[in-house]
């Protein structure tokens, strides 16, 4: 049972119809004698009754002659049938998005202000704050349209891959100005669906000078159907990316194969033998760990001074020791950090250290550590040679793309440099068998890319990567998860409200109190049954035996509501 809130009437501050001629005929208005809109609302400052003076058309004969004007600025400070002020969804909303914080969180912080419950706080975030921004957001369509008549626009696509065979998730921008032209779930990922997700773009007349991807079969055969004009970008980084996946799939089974045989050379010694606490390390806190006061040199005794030496060579060598231990770790992340060539390379100069250290002093565990990594580094050396290879010709391929530290180029020339890198590295087929393969990858690649790689270089504002776009979907995971704390709850909102959660909001609380005031509420009802229609979706997504119990029980009822169309089973 709801609550029902004590607020103390108080005589409504009136807010006159701001109008002086008919919208509708451009005749004369007349104020009312009677007063409209009158509601208590509580704001972030206190609890207001207000109401308005509508303001009533002279001509007869006009359209809008029954209409009584309502004042705007009674309508910027709560939505209509609304007891909270924009001020209050806004203040919800930008804590939730922008500070992340949980919703109990949210409601303590609004609790000394207001009265409002934890349901309500979250009522007020998913059905009045996230369908008014999105409704905002739609305000830039004049200057969309007006970006596209000057410029031309250019999109950037990128989708979130879906979590169990649910749909994907994906959204269209418009790159120089970060707007959003398109954001919402595609069941399927083939032409005709891109099709139709993107040929609303094309029906509202905007010119779409050039357009970003990650080569999405279905998408590029879309993108060519809605857009035959435009000019179709491909991400050079998943280029590299694909280029380089044998070499990065060889790349960690050196990796693994060099782990494994350095512990199985001197694993005995990178274990960690004894400590002065066996299991506590450093500790802070009240109660923290000791720290040993130094002794000064001054006052240092002989015994001292003779055992300083050795503390100095033991803690040399656990250096060593916790260093190679540390390079075991290394992990990869192609197409530039390749963990198993970085690891044998490491682990060589590690080597190399310990040569040096040797030639001034032998230390029993110094010669163990630097044979155990010789033994190791011998065994995976001939496939290190042939990664590096292929490592470096992909270096050659990024810099050739890479306009930073060049004069500026245009497309054709970065692709004929681009050519000549692929030249010199296809005079390698005869090679090494995995050397082959490694040049076939690169090239197959390459051919299937050519055509997307070098728009960036002729198109103003068009990137090269579509990383921004993948850095949204990371950014949104981070932030939901901050305010969940779950990695299942981060989920079930991607799939219930991600695309209204991915739309950018102003960049400050106030900027985004006057942006939502500012939503006609016809518009806002609409965006927020599309909010609705979409949840509706999930209403049967419970793991609660009682709640469950209780739809299935209504799903019974309902049915048994029906005519009869035959007899029972």
């Amino acid at each position: 049972m709801r609550t029902p809130k004590e607020l103390e009437q108080t005589a409504p501050t009136v807010y006159p119809c701001e109008l002086n001629t008919c919208p509708k005929c451009h005749s004369p208005l007349v104020e009312a004698h009677y007063l409209n809109g009158r509601k208590t609302i509580q704001t972030m400052r206190a609890a207001l009754t207000i109401a308005y003076r509508p303001k009533l058309c002279v001509n007869p004969d006009c359209p809008g002659h029954p209409i009584a004007w309502p004042s705007a600025a009674w309508q910027q400070l709560a939505p209509k049938y609304g007891t909270y002020g924009y001020d209050v969804i806004a203040q919800i909303g930008w804590e939730r998005q922008k500070g992340r914080a949980h919703f109990a969180e949210v409601h303590a912080g609004l609790t000394p202000r207001l009265q409002i419950s934890e349901a309500q706080v979250r009522y007020l975030f998913h059905l009045k704050y996230l369908p008014l921004l999105a409704c905002h957001e739609r305000q830039h369509l004049g200057e969309l349209k007006a970006l596209s008549a000057t410029t031309g626009l250019l999109l950037g696509t990128d989708g979130l891959m879906p979590e169990g065979g649910e749909p994907q998730l994906w959204v269209i921008r418009e790159l120089q100005t970060g707007w959003t032209l398109r954001c919402g779930w595609l069941e399927r990922q083939d032409e005709a669906t891109f099709v139709a997700f993107l040929q609303p773009i094309a029906d509202l007349g905007l010119l779409v000078l050039a357009t970003m991807s990650d080569k999405q079969n279905g998408l590029m055969q879309a993108l060519e159907v809605v857009f035959p004009q435009a000019k179709h970008g491909l991400c050079q980084l998943h280029y590299l990316q694909n280029a380089v996946k044998p070499v990065a799939e060889a790349d960690e089974q050196m990796k693994i194969a060099l782990r494994q045989t350095v512990r199985a050379e001197v694993g005995d010694l990178l274990r960690p033998k004894t400590a002065e606490k066996p299991g506590v390390l450093t500790v802070t806190g009240l109660i923290p760990s000791p720290v040993p006061e130094p002794t000064p040199l001054a006052r240092a005794s002989v015994t001292e001074t003779e055992a300083a030496p050795a503390r100095e060579r033991e803690e040399i060598v656990q250096d060593m020791v916790h260093r190679v231990r540390y390079l075991l770790t290394l992990k990869g992340r192609p197409p530039f950090r390749l963990a198993g060539i970085e690891m044998f390379e490491q682990l060589q100069k590690a080597a190399q250290c310990a040569d040096e250290l040797l030639e001034y002093q032998t230390e029993p565990r110094l010669l163990q550590l630097r044979a155990g990594l010789g033994q190791a580094l011998q065994a995976v050396d001939a496939d290190y040679r042939e990664l590096r290879q292929a490592a470096d010709w992909l270096a050659q391929i990024a810099d050739v793309l890479d306009p930073d530290d060049k004069p500026a180029r245009s497309g054709r020339i970065v692709r004929e440099e681009w050519t000549r890198c692929l030249d010199k590295i296809k005079v390698h087929n005869d090679a090494a068998p995995r050397l082959q393969g490694f040049v076939k990858q690169i090239s197959n690649v390459s051919d299937s890319y050519a055509a997307g790689l070098f728009h960036t270089y002729d198109v103003p504002g068009l990137p090269r990567t579509n990383n921004e776009r993948e850095s949204e979907f990371r950014d949104i995971k981070r932030r939901l998860l901050s305010t969940t704390g779950q990695v299942g709850a981060v989920k079930r909102l991607l799939l219930r409200e991600g695309a209204w959660e991915l739309i950018p909001g102003p960049s400050s609380l106030t900027e985004t109190v006057e942006a939502i005031a500012r939503v006609e509420y016809q518009e806002f009802l609409q965006e927020q049954r599309r909010v609705q229609g979409h949840r509706k979706r999930f209403r049967l997504h419970t793991r609660s035996a009682k709640q469950s119990e209780a739809q299935l029980k209504d799903l019974v009822r309902r049915w048994k509501a029906l005519p009869a169309t035959g007899p029972p089973k």
